[in-house]
């Protein structure tokens, strides 16, 4: 069967086969049976067009990296872990959203505290303007799951999505830049994500606890792990399930 994968991963970025044989220095046939026939490259050539194409090699080849490598590497990706999302440095925050060029992802329940940032607006739009991608996921105020979160965390059962919408009410200026998309999502959120290309904010979240005093951790993007395309996978579950805000 062919490597759908990598041929989607090619075409997204614009890649051709002969593009990715001379970066290689292999046969364009070479490169060809990767894709139609999804043989496996040697490693030092899946390190290469992994970086390439900007994805993991996990996800390229899931089954190339033994579950042991794989287990080594992704606790690589562990940059740092703190004890709770509020003790993230505000100028981690505003230097990986400054940096972030290609993928800004958000997914939340709420996410109030991105809007102590005034400027965040502007930057989201020269992101967009700039050829990035922004995917922005909220909650969906009037779910089940969010009574019961705000139930949960001894806040009241309508108290979540009373800061949901006054969070999709500061948003909402930029729902209509292109490349900038905005959905609401009424799943069991277990974790917050907070992408910036291959850094990632994970907030695990904790039964009876808000999100700030739950704890972080960040993680950097390797091609050989697994822990951040997990997550990165997460988000694109939700994001398919989710619908467009009602504003």
């Amino acid at each position: 069967m062919p490597n759908e994968r990598l041929r989607d991963a090619l075409l997204r970025n614009g890649i051709t086969p002969e593009q990715v044989a001379k970066a290689t220095e292999v046969d364009p046939k070479t490169v060809e049976r990767w894709i139609t026939k999804a043989r496996t490259p040697y490693r030092k050539h899946r390190h290469e067009v992994a970086a390439m194409v900007r994805e993991s090699e996990t996800y390229l080849w899931p089954d190339a990296i033994g579950p042991e490598r794989s287990a080594e590497v992704s606790g690589s990706e562990i940059i740092k872990v703190y004890p709770h999302r509020h003790a993230v440095p505000r100028e981690l925050w505003n230097q990986l959203l400054d940096r972030a060029t290609s993928e800004v992802e958000i997914l939340v329940y709420v996410g109030m505290f991105l809007t102590d940032d005034r400027n965040i607006l502007r930057k989201l739009i020269r992101k967009a303007n700039d050829g990035a991608r922004v995917r922005l996921l909220f909650g969906d105020p009037a779910s089940a799951a969010i009574a019961r979160r705000s139930t949960e965390e001894n806040i009241g059962k309508s108290t979540v999505s009373a800061k949901i919408r006054h969070t999709l009410a500061f948003f909402k200026p930029v729902s209509g830049v292109d490349g900038i998309e905005i959905r609401c999502h009424g799943t069991t959120l277990y974790n917050s994500i907070y992408r910036y290309d291959d850094n990632m904010i994970v907030n695990p979240h904790v039964y009876g606890f808000q999100a700030p005093h739950a704890p972080a951790l960040h993680l950097r993007r390797l091609s050989a792990g697994d822990l951040f395309e997990t997550y990165s996978e997460s988000f694109e579950a939700v994001w398919d399930v989710a619908g467009p805000p009602k504003w």
